[in-house]
């Protein structure tokens, strides 16, 4: 994710929290947790779970699980299964099925879960929209 843009002033409130370092910092709040390093940090709250290094960590809760390394992991929860190698992997639940592959190739089956959209996201250049997005409640 390249580097935050807005001032890392300590945010308060419904979402707020504090901000530090390159794309990093601490969120509280009800989307809230702790994003530390570079794009990495734990994200915890409704929808949250901890997200480390350069894309990797874990997600827990709606549509949560656990994320690792460039796009790898595993998502678990509705639209969870498990997510491995630079876009390939395995997804069950209700926007389940297999998609193998880059991840720029069309999905095989139904839409991954969001926290996966997400993911891809905030690995482009979008990455800090996705993050304010997620941020305000748009999961």
């Amino acid at each position: 994710m390249k580097e935050n843009t807005w001032p890392r002033d300590n945010y308060s409130g419904s979402g707020g929290g504090l901000y530090t370092g390159s794309g990093g910092g601490l969120y509280t709040g009800p989307e809230g947790g702790a994003y530390t390093g570079n794009g990495g940090g734990a994200h915890i709250g409704a929808g949250g779970g901890a997200h480390t290094g350069p894309g990797g960590g874990l997600y827990t809760g709606p549509g949560g699980g656990l994320s690792t390394g460039p796009g790898g992991g595993l998502s678990t929860g509705p639209g969870g299964g498990l997510y491995t190698g630079p876009g390939g992997g395995l997804y069950s639940g209700p926007g389940g099925g297999l998609y193998t592959g880059s991840s720029t190739e069309p999905y095989r089956n139904n839409w991954p879960p969001a926290s996966i959209l997400f993911h891809h996201l905030r690995e482009s250049r979008l990455g800090d929209y996705v993050d304010l997005l997620e941020r305000y409640g748009w999961r």
